[in-house]
């Protein structure tokens, strides 16, 4: 048997970046993420090669998800309205705590050796 049966470790890695950019070192995380994804997505065992592009996609989907809805808030409620900040506050919460809920959830999964897909964002099939 060998020490790394199909890409565990680097399933796990690439899980660890992913909550690592959520929670510690954003954009740090994901450029070292985006580095090993555009490193190793050809030739990784296929279940690293699953958490590794779905741990990079949905970073990019959820960078993209906070940034727009927060500015399409603020535009449509204005600077200074105090409840477009609690509406902001609120979204932003809501999907950060989900991403990193799931985040925990695939690192389990990648721990365990496990292929998971992300809801939504994740690959459709596994």
């Amino acid at each position: 048997m060998s020490a790394d049966p199909e890409g565990c470790r680097l399933a796990v890695i690439a899980e660890a970046l992913y909550l690592a950019n959520l929670l510690a070192l954003p954009g740090l995380a994901f450029l070292v993420l985006a580095w090993l994804w555009h490193r190793e997505r050809h030739t990784a065992p296929p279940l690293a090669r699953l958490h590794l592009e779905q741990t990079f996609r949905v970073s990019l989907w959820g960078g993209v998800l906070i940034v727009l809805c927060s500015a399409t808030i603020l535009g449509c409620g204005g600077l200074d309205q105090r409840w477009t900040w609690v509406a902001v506050i609120i979204y932003v919460t809501c999907v950060h705590s989900t991403l990193v809920l799931l985040g925990v959830v695939g690192l389990a999964k990648a721990m365990a050796c496990k292929p998971w897909a992300y809801p939504l964002l994740g690959p459709k099939r596994l």
